[in-house]
């Protein structure tokens, strides 16, 4: 099975701490590497995890505050210090255009690279990146300014070859992709061998849902439902429910609510307050709700599965 991974680079809230980067992580899916968000501080995590910034191929941004975007103009400038050749896609909410476009002619006018600028439409659930590996869905999100997630969803591969078929019937190298694609074979008797016979089944696909800073949606869970593993913000533990209404977050045992009501695998829990030293009082509260929870930290790398 190709690896189909998330490794974090920032899971903490606003405010600056010692623990935690503010919200960046990279989405691995057959190679291919996926940014979600991308705060201050970024490129030095990006070292750290011994990523390839060449092959970051699109970068997806939540919304327009700073914990999720200031690091992103400064990374494309150093894109272009470290030639890169290849096109680097950007999708972010419409409402940055403008400003993006400011930017890139005052600090990055000159670069052998191209960047495109993809407006996204925040209040829609609509495909908005598509390539031969998977789809990346946008998810309408409740915060104090335009926000959605992304669903990134795995598409279909083909069915396996069975490989003592494949020998026992003396089938030629070149019709193995005729076979994968649903072809059955005749042998040399003239008897037709049926092509469930010749393989097996193809890998489930797998899906990760990314929903950054947001209110309790008791709907959102129809987006995501069954998805494999889920990141959802849990910004404040449940004594400070009234903090998370106000500020348009959610709590540890909200995010559990929509991972329970959404049949997911997994809830990751990020994007944590800087007044929590310990995180466990939201893993405790999630859990009571959701069992299968766990904590992200900077330079976890987390399979979906």
């Amino acid at each position: 099975m190709e690896p189909f991974r998330v490794h974090i680079l920032g899971c903490g809230s606003a405010l600056p701490t010692i623990k935690h980067n503010a919200s960046s992580q990279i989405v691995e899916l057959r190679g291919k590497m996926f940014m979600v968000d991308c705060a201050e501080g970024t490129q030095v995590l990006l070292r750290r995890s011994r990523i390839a910034f060449t092959k970051i191929g699109a970068v997806f941004i939540s919304h327009l505050h700073g914990d999720h975007c200031l690091g992103l103009m400064g990374m494309i400038s150093t894109f272009g210090l470290m030639d890169r050749r290849t096109p680097l896609q950007v999708y972010a909410p419409r409402e940055y255009e403008s400003l993006f476009q400011a930017q890139m002619d005052m600090f990055c006018a000159r670069l052998d690279y191209e960047v495109s600028f993809h407006p996204v439409d925040t209040t829609r659930h609509q495909v908005i990146y598509e390539d031969r590996s998977l789809t990346v869905e946008s998810l309408p999100l409740e915060h104090r300014v335009p926000c959605c997630g992304f669903l990134f969803r795995e598409k279909p591969t083909l069915p396996h070859i069975r490989r003592e078929m494949i020998d026992f019937y003396h089938i030629p190298q070149s019709q193995i992709g005729n076979i994968k694609n649903g072809a059955g074979w005749t042998d040399e008797e003239g008897n037709n061998v049926p092509n469930e016979r010749l393989v097996t089944p193809p890998d489930p696909c797998r899906s990760y849902a990314y929903c950054s800073d947001t209110r309790y949606m008791p709907q959102l869970h129809q987006l995501i439902e069954g998805v494999n593993l889920l990141y959802h913000e849990s910004t404040y533990d449940k004594t400070k429910a009234d903090n998370a209404r106000l500020y348009y977050h959610s709590t540890a045992a909200e995010a559990a609510l929509v991972a329970r009501d959404a049949h997911v695998g997994q809830l990751m829990l990020g994007h944590y307050s800087a007044r929590y030293e310990d995180e466990n009082i939201l893993l405790n509260e999630a859990k009571e709700v959701f069992p299968n929870t766990f904590l992200s930290d900077e330079m976890m790398v987390v399979d979906v599965k």
